[in-house]
This record gives C-alpha cells, structure tokens and sequence, in this order.
C-alpha cells in the first residue's frame, strides 16, 4: 500500500512498485504537485509557451539504441533501424526542454541520469494523477487540446460526441485534436513535425496534452514554433482519455474506461498493457 504521501486527491493508485510505500523515495511529493499546479496555471494565464518532457524507461533504451519493448525497430516507433535515422537529432533534442518529469522509481531516475543533462523537475506521476482525477481537464477547460496517435484521438474525438462522456471527464470538448502517425513517426522526423505543425498552425489551445511515444525526443523542442502553448507530456494519459488505460498505472486505479461499440474504430490501436480490466462503459451511438 501506498503512503499519504503519495496519494493524489480523487485517484487510486494500484501500482505496487515499493517506492510508494517508502517515505524516502520522494518526501516532497505533495509541497511540489502543488508547485506543479500552480506552474501550469501561470503559465497559462500569462501565455507562456514551455515544454514539458516525460522520460520512462522506454525512452532510455530508444536514446541508448536497444531495442527493448517499445524501443525495438519495426514494433511501434520506426519501421527502420537506429542506423538508418538520424538518432543524434533525438538524443540533442531531449535535452532541450523546459522542464522534466519522471516517475519516481529510483530505477527510471537512474536511466533518466544515463541520458538527459538536465534536472528533473517534477514527478511525472503528477500528470498522471491530474488527469485522472480530472483537475486538468476542469481548470483548463475551453484551453486545452490533445496531441496524440491518430487512432487514438479519433476514438476520444467520437467519446466527446456523447453527453454521458463530457460529463465523465467535467469538461464539454477539447479545443483541438492534433494527431501523428500511429507507428513508425520517428522515421522520418522532418515529416512528422511538418504534420504536426500544419495542425497547430490553425490551434486555439493554450495548454496540450500530449502522449506522442518517442517521436517526442526530437519533437517537444520544436513545437513552441507553431503556436504559444504550454506543451505537457503526460504519456499514457492520453489512453485513458481514449479509454484503454491499464488501470495498475500509476493513479488510475479508479478510472472508467470508456469505449464505443463500434470495433472498427479500435482496429490497429496499440493498447500497451491494457487488458480489459477494471471499470468499462461501453456506449452505444444513436443512429
């Protein structure tokens, strides 16, 4: 079980890994997510356009070349080898964001240490669990837009077309949807920014959620180009919203996956380590 001091107000945690039952591990988890809110309401409110980088442990093996999980060629996020793109542009530009969370496993803090020259700066369970608990999506809402796999946010743009769903998440609709390839969009990194920056030409967001796999690493940075928004990496939040989140994630314990009965609309997603399990709401479309 998880002390006090880690819970987030409104979330579950079943995650077990040991760091959550050790008071050493982060003592200032709650003085700092309230550091954290409080950040991402300024910068919001004064225009402030920064980036914010999630690292996990996928991140270290795709910056170190190993092909381990997500990190292998030809499973998710390139078709190719390392050898044949240019890994240096991902390396150089996961050093070049703002700000940087990680999950406080001392495990992922180390691999964070191996391949980022920069400070972490927040845990990256807080995005987590602001998403879970929805305060996100509540202070943000009428600001805030999505950026994330195709398929994904399709399945979240056709969710939010239901009443049952809006009033789920407390927020009505998400300002913008800006999509990149499901797979293979580190092949080919000047397209995939050019994709993505077309999108938020026409954005009226002031904050994004983003979960864009390790496409990211040579990505974020360039994002302030397009528009003048807080960028907030919040990973596998984005399958949540989607309704496909493993609920051992940590915080979304409690989380009710909803789906639409419409099979075709999954065909080809990536579900990580979703399984089926816990609260799901499947909703039939009125036709």
């Amino acid at each position: 079980m998880y002390l006090d001091t880690y819970k987030i107000e409104g979330t579950l945690n079943l995650d077990s890994n040991p760091c959550f039952g050790n008071p050493d591990t982060y003592p200032n988890f709650q003085e700092n997510l309230e550091r954290f809110k409080s950040l991402l309401v300024d910068l919001v409110d004064n225009g402030d356009s920064k980036t914010f980088y999630k690292f996990g442990d996928g991140d270290y093996y795709f910056l170190k070349k190993q092909p381990v999980g997500s990190a292998t060629p030809g499973k998710r996020a390139l078709s190719k080898s390392y050898n044949d793109i240019n890994h240096d542009q991902f390396v150089s530009g996961a050093q070049l964001c703002d700000f940087y969370t990680c999950e406080i496993y001392p495990e992922n803090r180390k691999f964070f240490s191996e391949v980022i020259n920069n400070p972490i700066n927040f845990p990256a369970e807080y995005g987590y669990g602001l998403v879970a608990n929805k305060w996100l999506l509540q202070n943000f809402s009428g600001k805030i837009g999505l950026i994330g796999a195709d398929s994904k946010i399709d399945i979240i743009k056709n969710l939010m077309e239901a009443e049952q769903y809006q009033e789920y998440l407390n927020i009505e609709k998400f300002e913008d949807y800006i999509i990149i390839p499901k797979k293979f969009a580190c092949d080919d990194i000047d397209a995939t920014e050019k994709m993505i920056g077309e999108q938020l030409k026409n954005s009226t967001s002031k904050i994004f959620l983003m979960g864009m796999g390790h496409v990211k690493s040579a990505i974020i940075h360039r994002l302030k180009k397009y528009t003048d928004a807080v960028f907030l990496d919040v990973g596998s939040s984005i399958d949540a919203l989607a309704g496909i989140i493993d609920i051992e994630r940590p915080f979304f314990g409690d989380w009710t996956n909803y789906q639409i009965d419409e099979p075709e609309l999954y065909n080809g997603v990536d579900y990580l380590q979703y399984h089926g399990k816990g609260n799901i709401v499947t909703l039939v479309r009125n036709i």
